[in-house]
């Protein structure tokens, strides 16, 4: 985006009305409203939300920041394997209908009223089966072909991105493409092969980032519907972070550094413009890692997995409003 501090020989325009596509920089002056207004930038920031239902963590997660779904997971002291739903509305949580399979590492992607569960373990079982939700109740989609757990995904129901991972043999980097009924592989796969990585974006312009090699990665890969390309690497290496976003103004949060003894467990954010990597000046009040992630880059939301202050689950929230121009109106003071 342009500044208006480098745009040479313009002085204070006197509008009736303020522009409707303003410059970051540019002031004006409002001559209905009186006011001397100028376009800025509004400082990102984390904030509290509502707690879930049911604490888990190695959730799946889809939606938007008032709009979210969480699904599956395990909680623990005992194992238990979850196929309970929970829907987001901005404020609260709500049950919504369980899946049939109960799993964790599972992906999920898509909107809350019509989303992909995808994959996961029972530690028994890895799983190949997908389920597709409409709002209300899920049902069987179309299977994996090779099943797998801590994978990601991008894209919407009818048309879904499933990557990486880890089989019974280890990381992969394998890509699948769902078309609202079976999943096709493609012989082009991830360049680095990871599991507990995030993901967002589409089918077509997909977003790969963070995971476990190992040891925990700061590698970026960006898909264009065929194959993977290197990005800008995330300033902070880690894996079971979340994303959100699109290919092109993305956001990661959380995670961990398994190398690190003990283990860390971040909250620091980062932003992504298609091209690299910028630590946000926000950081997660609550670090977590295995958590569900949704949203997008202005507006995200982090829920459930593993924080250090509750120890082997979570059922907290946190919604981000991510950096963004906004119309200020200049005062004296």
């Amino acid at each position: 985006m342009a500044e208006y501090i480098n745009i040479r020989g313009q002085s204070i325009e006197v509008v009736a009305s303020d522009p409707a596509n303003p410059t970051l920089g540019q002031i004006w002056y409002n001559s209905t409203s009186n006011t001397l207004k100028g376009l800025g930038f509004q400082s990102a920031s984390w904030a509290t939300g509502n707690n879930m239902g049911t604490a888990r963590y190695a959730l799946g997660a889809a939606g938007t920041q008032t709009a979210a779904l969480a699904f599956g997971g395990e909680t623990n002291p005992p194992p238990s394997y979850l196929t309970a739903t929970e829907k987001y509305d901005g404020t609260s949580w709500t049950s919504g209908g369980s899946m049939s399979t109960g799993r964790y590492n599972l992906a999920g992607t898509g909107i809350q009223t019509a989303a992909l569960a995808i994959a996961g373990t029972n530690d028994s079982v890895t799983f190949t089966n997908t389920e597709e939700y409409n709002g209300s109740t899920w049902t069987g989609g179309g299977g994996l072909p090779v099943g797998k757990r801590s994978l990601a995904a991008a894209g919407t129901e009818p048309a879904a991105l499933a990557f990486g991972g880890a089989t019974g043999t280890g990381n992969v980097g394998t890509t699948d493409e769902y078309d609202g009924t079976s999943w096709t592989s493609n012989p082009t796969g991830l360049n680095t092969a990871r599991a507990g990585l995030a993901g967002c974006g589409t089918q077509t312009a997909g977003l790969a980032f963070g995971g476990e090699v190992p040891p925990a990665t700061a590698s970026t890969e960006e898909y264009d519907g065929s194959t993977w390309t290197t990005g800008g690497s995330l300033n902070t290496a880690r894996d079971y972070l979340q994303g959100a976003g699109i290919q092109t103004a993305a956001v990661a949060f959380g995670g961990r550094n398994p190398a690190l003894s003990p283990p860390t467990t971040t909250g620091v954010t980062e932003e992504y413009n298609g091209t690299s990597w910028a630590t946000s000046p926000a950081s997660m009040p609550i670090a977590r890692n295995f958590g569900g992630g949704a949203g997008t880059q202005t507006a995200g939301l982090a829920f459930a997995g593993r924080t250090p202050a509750t120890g082997p689950k979570s059922n907290t929230t946190e919604e981000y409003t991510g950096g963004t121009p906004v119309t200020q109106t200049i005062t004296a003071s």
